[in-house]
């Protein structure tokens, strides 16, 4: 079982960048497919991103295609999510999870994933 630990979170003006790492603890981090939500206050948590085992393939939500970019480090067991020209409806709390489903439709649904971070919150100021 894998265990996470969000960072990189904080207050950023529109158009800005912001650079999230979820670190895990556990020898068996490289089995898991990765991915990132997001919830904003009122709302339901919502899939932003996955990454394969590998790193070989990902997936996007459309609200972020173009703009975020996942990655992840086996080696480090940390996964990555670069955010570009951030708009103010990117405000939330971003949770990493993991899980060991795969596909376009597998990857996008919360009831998959396991071991949820606390999660940071990601401000973005218009």
């Amino acid at each position: 079982q894998v265990q996470l630990v969000e960072s990189g979170g904080g207050l950023v003006q529109a158009g800005g960048s912001l650079r999230l790492s979820c670190a895990a603890s556990g020898r068996t981090f490289s089995t898991y497919h990765m991915g990132w939500f997001r919830q904003a206050p009122g709302k339901e948590r919502e899939f932003v991103a996955a990454i394969n085992w590998s790193g070989g393939s990902n997936y996007y939500a459309d609200s972020v295609t173009g703009r975020f970019t996942i990655s992840r480090d086996n080696a480090k067991n940390t996964v990555f999510l670069q955010m570009n020209s951030l708009k103010p409806e990117d405000t939330a709390v971003y949770y990493c999870a993991a899980t060991v489903h795969w596909g376009a439709i597998a990857t996008r649904l919360r009831n998959n994933y396991a071991g949820w971070g606390q999660g940071t919150q990601v401000t973005v100021s218009s």
